[in-house]
């Protein structure tokens, strides 16, 4: 079959104010399996531009694709934008079989499939497998009940199969690179990049984060084989940057060891960047120099708040000695470190942001990355926020760089001056100045300038976005009324063979 991957342009700040661009990993390792199939397989990546609608729904229809698959990493704010593509799409092209995957849609089957009749299925979880059944019964012209891990619209409603079973092998199925121009992706400020997956998943048990639910289990691919990957794609399309997609791929020390010592083998010139917890880094203190001799330039450590109350609140499991420690470990072996920090939780007054601002302060991180608090139906964090007020009722702004909650004791343009106070102080101050423009080392200056750099554009680009082009509904409805009910009981997405998490109810 003929069968066209998309990547639509997506209206976050991240993806419209760097130059660089990287590539959709989540649709390449779908393409992957499917070229093996036999199938002519293409990819569309609409970020480039980026592309308007209508030359994006003329490249996919002028590919005379017999089917179109959609997916996007930033699944919910992305949402919006896949629906009109794909309509579009159906509407020029009569009988064309329209599929979606990704998070959002393996949530909100039910939603999606009751409104958009344009969608023939939804695949489910991870894809690798359920899309090469889906495709072999579409070619046999056979009903989908018996694929598992997909939704349709049978006689009576929306419908799902059975969960797919879980991925254990992660090297049973490959990256499809060769539908990508390498040329075209940078990060870094130019360098030539992909994203990549050690592992999929997180042990943890953090109440606003879906990583653990959607993959089910944490796993991780073998490590031999994927250091010789990614000395492939330095070697042979000139990769410089790997960019980890994985929530935590350094869960198993063993496992992460034997990677970073296949690596340092393979005796290539990469930069490494990725995210992890900061026990973790504690953990690894007598490893750390196999980090920095495997390439690893910048860990971006999840703190998100400074406030213990508020850490119990979401389940970090974090610790604020612990966070100081692995920032200061990561210094010491010439890893940068990005901490990140959320704002917008409801009872956060001025005198909490004001001190959450110090306490930040004293971690002295190199870089920051603020963000907005922003719950998602499959999480337990979701039924805590169930009746706050939803003032952002465009849901392209649901991509934690918004303000889509109002908060109890501030209006929005207040919580919004703290968000872009604590960026400034963070970023400006003479320590971090000195780092980025007189540090010795000649990439971690390159690395911390690019990110500056960026910081200079999208800093007066989200105040002048806040106050002359977003939309705030001070009248908005609850959380519950805009989204639904809570998810949380489906949170396992596509596994019955652990118990959920029950989430304690809110205090009247």
């Amino acid at each position: 079959m003929r069968i066209v991957l998309v990547n639509v342009p997506h209206p976050s700040i991240g993806s419209r104010i760097p130059d660089d661009h990287l590539p959709p990993l989540g649709l390449l390792s779908i393409g992957g399996p499917l070229i093996d199939d036999g199938h002519e397989v293409s990819l569309v990546d609409g970020e480039f531009g980026p592309a308007p609608i209508p030359d994006l729904v003329a490249e996919i229809v002028g590919r005379a694709p017999d089917v179109v698959m959609f997916g996007h990493s930033g699944s919910t704010s992305g949402h919006p934008v896949i629906a009109e593509v794909a309509r579009l799409v159906s509407e020029t092209m009569r009988g064309v079989r329209i599929v979606y995957g990704g998070v959002f849609p393996t949530y909100h089957w039910r939603e999606v499939l009751a409104e958009e009749p344009w969608v023939a299925a939804i695949v489910r979880g991870e894809g690798e497998e359920t899309v090469r059944r889906l495709v072999a019964a579409f070619e046999a012209g056979g009903a989908l009940d018996h694929v598992a891990g997909v939704a349709f619209r049978g006689a009576d409603g929306p419908r799902a199969t059975a969960a797919a079973p879980v991925i254990r092998d992660l090297d049973a199925y490959r990256i499809g690179w060769e539908l990508i121009d390498h040329a075209r992706y940078s990060y870094w400020g130019g360098l030539r990049a992909v994203v990549v997956q050690f592992s999929r998943g997180c042990p943890h048990l953090c109440t606003y984060c879906g990583q653990r639910g959607f993959w089910t289990r944490w796993r991780h691919r073998d490590p031999v084989l994927f250091a010789k990957e990614l000395a492939r794609l330095h070697r042979e399309r000139g990769v410089r940057v790997i960019n980890f997609a994985d929530e935590n791929p350094t869960v198993s020390k063993k496992a992460w060891r034997a990677f970073l010592e296949a690596l340092i083998a393979e005796k290539v010139d990469l930069i490494l960047v990725g995210s992890t917890r900061a026990d973790d880094i504690v953990r690894d203190a007598d490893t750390l120099h196999l980090y920095k001799q495997a390439g690893w330039q910048r860990f971006l450590l999840g703190l998100e708040n400074t406030d213990e109350a508020t850490l119990e609140l979401i389940r970090k499991g974090g610790r604020p000695d612990v966070d100081r420690e692995a920032i200061r470990l990561m210094r010491r072996h010439g890893i940068l470190s990005m901490a990140t920090w959320v704002i917008g939780f409801e009872e956060e007054t001025d005198r909490d942001l004001w001190n959450g601002m110090r306490k930040l302060l004293s971690y002295d991180p190199d870089q920051i990355q603020l963000l907005y608090v922003t719950p998602h139906r499959w999480t337990p964090y979701y039924r805590l926020a169930a009746e706050r007020r939803v003032i952002q009722t465009d849901r392209r702004r649901w991509d934690y760089k918004h303000q889509v909650l109002a908060t109890r004791h501030m209006p929005p343009w207040r919580t919004l001056l703290w968000f872009k106070l604590t960026e400034a102080v963070l970023q400006g101050r003479p320590k971090a100045l000195r780092r980025t423009y007189l540090h010795p080392d000649k990439g971690l200056r390159h690395a911390m300038r690019w990110y500056a750099q960026m910081g200079r554009r999208v800093w007066p680009y989200e105040i002048l976005n806040f106050f002359f082009r977003d939309r705030l509904d001070a009248s908005g409805p609850t959380v519950r009324a805009f989204w639904g009910e809570p998810q949380d009981a489906e949170e396992q997405s596509m596994s019955a063979d652990r118990p959920e998490r029950s989430v304690a109810r809110p205090a009247a």
